[in-house]
């Protein structure tokens, strides 16, 4: 897209839709196209931070404020308002039937509700009100406090309702592993990795607070807290093993669970104090460059109570710090307090630049300027946790948050780099397209350098020698992410959203992985969006890797020829972005694999013209493509469909016209539902711009095509 030809540029734009279209409806389509794109993009611009990000709420559900009350009543402060208002929250979000849900309008999630109903006895709610008795019933009817996961086991033994026994062992002596054991702590998923650590220095101590009678919790239980088994039982949230084996993993470390805290009552620890030390290290050194450990909730809960441990005062520099980064996660309003599981700026400005450049906002305007400087800005350039695994490999690529050093990610590396591609800005008469080249193939990844074309109108060599020089920094971002993302390619071809490699199927058996993310494995979504990041900078294959990556995305095709959603939900979210990469790539819309995929999506088009999708769907896979229509997912759906060919379809026409019935005179849209994953079967988010920017980006890539513009 011309940096320069625009509404919001030098010229008015041309007509945005096909001729095909009767005359009238054209007209009265256009306009309705036009006016929409406007407003939502007004919208968005009007709500970028002065310092040039934007920044939506993410949403989890109510382990948040729970867990976060259980903190603070395990330092002794269950009468601090945050406690008080954390529990009103959570007394609006309780479901009719009593217990607590994972997302608006689902089942009853166990571990949640006991966590809830815990929070609000502790705020001093009555056992006998009516809706503490609907919640009990609820949590008893499921099966009681028995049925919780392994992480709020944890949180049962910090406050003294049962012993670490009753947890599953996490030894700080997994620190000394070595690289070479399947079990080390890099063959984890880093955010797994991120609370396993800090969980182990707990597990060495294993402080506990005894509570008063009235907040204990004994009537959850079916039977009693003693009666508890020391031996986790086999989660019904964990997938099945990819890879088949005749090895009974869950027996095994169940066994193995047994014995170590067999050993431990014995005292039988020799080498405990080298192991905390260790774990203390590598904990304290990933505080640095970070907003927390992980910038994730959980391991800054963690970390907090592993620094308490190791006798760092609460009022303590490293205390007070990652407290701080707990108080940056939580919202006020009115009497309640909400929590989020972290913050999402990169991930939000740079799918926000690539929606309002698609929308015909020019590389220049001073918002998306100032955009791109705040994204360079936040560009990795030190080694992390990637890094052991990749010692050779220059730093590049973008993380989530705000700080986060130590873990940059694929997914936010892709979109980044998309963004930066489209805001090559030169003078004001000349656009500058950037791609690249291949400087080697001959080790197994293939490295690139950047090019750059001109699209000027016959600039002078010294304008244009000009332009370059301004547009080093964002060339030499683009260039390094490139190749660290070429370089994190995992060997089954697909990419994954940390690490590479990270697929030891194992882990995800011992007791204390029942969050069903124990390890990160490629996925077809992420891996899709490579190739469309690799074809938006002119890469068309060539290369094996990208036949192997191709080859990956097709081997993941359902047998319906969907493709799952690993980071949002769900079908609806992987079939988009597989469409999108691949044609993008290069792979022909006519593939019968896309076109059977572009079916599918046309099939699951409801009777208002949108598209809907329950996170339910990772639980009960019949359910694919259905539920409650959403402005993100219509999005998702409809972008899809432009990409296999569908630009002039009845279906991609209603879906536009659901998309413009739904939008709200101040140009946004509505959308409550939770359309992210984070954990699938464990924990979703609502992600509060999707609502918003991918709407806005369907509309503008409509208007484009529409006008044979790309």
């Amino acid at each position: 897209m011309s940096s320069g030809e625009t509404r919001y540029g030098n010229s008015r734009a041309e007509s945005r839709l096909s001729q095909h279209v009767a005359p009238v409806e054209q007209k009265q389509t256009r306009g309705r196209v036009d006016e929409a794109i406007d407003a939502a993009t007004s919208w968005l611009l009007e709500r970028q931070y002065p310092e040039g990000n934007w920044l939506g709420e993410l949403e989890g559900d109510t382990i948040l404020e729970s867990e976060y009350a259980l903190l603070l009543t395990w330092m002794g402060r269950e009468r601090d308002p945050l406690v008080q208002q954390c529990a009103e929250y959570i007394r609006r979000q309780q479901l009719p039937t009593g217990g607590w849900a994972m997302f608006p309008d689902g089942p009853l999630e166990i571990s949640g509700s006991v966590k809830a109903y815990w929070t609000l006895k502790i705020a001093g709610d009555d056992p006998e009100a009516e809706h503490m008795v609907r919640a009990r019933e609820a949590i008893l009817s499921h099966g009681g406090a028995e049925q919780v996961n392994s992480f709020t086991r944890f949180y049962l033994a910090l406050l003294g309702i049962i012993s670490y026994r009753q947890c599953p062992a996490v030894p700080p002596e997994i620190m000394m592993l070595p690289r070479w054991c399947p079990l080390n702590i890099y063959e984890m998923s880093s955010w797994s990795r991120t609370i396993v650590v800090p969980l182990s220095l707990v597990w060495a101590y294993q402080p506990k607070r005894e509570l008063p009678p009235e907040f204990k919790i004994d009537e959850l239980f079916v039977k009693s807290p003693r009666e508890l088994p020391v031996v986790m039982q086999k989660s019904s949230q964990l997938d099945d093993m990819k890879v088949k084996t005749w090895i009974p993993w869950d027996a095994v470390f169940r066994t193995v669970d047994v014995t170590w805290k067999f050993f431990e009552r014995l005292r039988i620890k020799p080498f405990r104090e080298h192991a905390r030390r260790l774990a203390t290290k590598w904990v304290l050194r990933r505080l640095q460059k970070s907003d927390g450990l992980g910038a994730i909730f959980p391991p800054i809960i963690w970390t907090v109570i592993a620094l308490r441990c190791l006798g760092y005062a609460e009022d303590s520099p490293e205390v007070i710090e990652q407290l701080n980064e707990l108080e940056k996660l939580t919202i006020r309003e009115g009497d309640t307090v909400r929590l989020e599981p972290c913050r999402s700026p990169v991930w939000d400005t740079a799918i926000s630049i690539n929606a309002l450049r698609e929308a015909g906002v020019p590389a220049q305007h001073p918002k998306i300027t100032k955009a791109v400087n705040w994204l360079l800005s936040k560009e990795v350039r030190s080694p992390g946790d990637w890094s052991v695994n990749h010692r050779d490999v220059e730093p590049g690529g973008w993380y989530f948050e705000f700080n986060n050093e130590f873990y940059p990610d694929i997914d936010d590396t892709i979109m980044v780099t998309m963004a930066l591609s489209r805001c090559l800005t030169g003078s004001d008469h000349s656009s500058w397209t950037a791609s690249v080249m291949e400087k080697s193939s001959n080790s197994r990844k293939a490295e690139f350098n950047m090019a750059i074309v001109s699209g000027g109108t016959g600039d002078s060599a010294e304008r244009a020698v000009a332009d370059v020089e301004r547009m080093q920094p964002i060339l030499g971002a683009i260039r390094r992410a490139v190749n660290w993302t070429g370089a994190m390619q995992c060997r089954d071809g697909g990419w994954a959203a940390f690490d590479a490699n990270n697929d030891r199927v194992i882990l995800t058996r011992v007791p204390f992985a029942d969050h069903n993310a124990m390890i990160d494995p490629p996925t077809a979504d992420i891996t899709a969006r490579v190739l469309e990041m690799y074809g938006r900078l002119g890469i068309r294959g060539g290369n094996p890797m990208f036949e192997k990556a191709i080859q990956f995305v097709w081997d993941e095709q359902e047998t319906d020829h969907c493709w799952i959603g690993r980071w949002g939900v769900n079908y609806l979210y992987g079939t988009w972005q597989v469409l999108v990469g691949l044609t993008e790539f290069g792979v022909s819309p006519e593939d019968a694999r896309l076109q059977a995929a572009a079916r599918w999506l046309k099939e699951k088009q409801q009777a208002d013209g949108g598209w809907g999708e329950t996170p339910q769907t990772y639980e009960e896979p019949a359910l694919r493509g259905m539920g409650t229509t959403t402005p993100s997912q219509t999005a998702w759906a409809l972008m899809g469909l432009m990409a296999a060919g569908e630009v002039e379809s009845t279906a991609v026409r209603k879906g536009i016209a659901f998309l413009l019935n739904r939008q709200k005179e101040d140009g946004t849209w509505d959308e409550p539902e939770f359309t992210g994953t984070g954990f699938p079967r464990v924990f979703y988010l609502r992600y509060h711009l999707y609502r918003h920017y991918f709407p806005l980006m369907a509309l503008a890539r409509f208007a484009n095509l529409s006008r044979g513009k790309k």
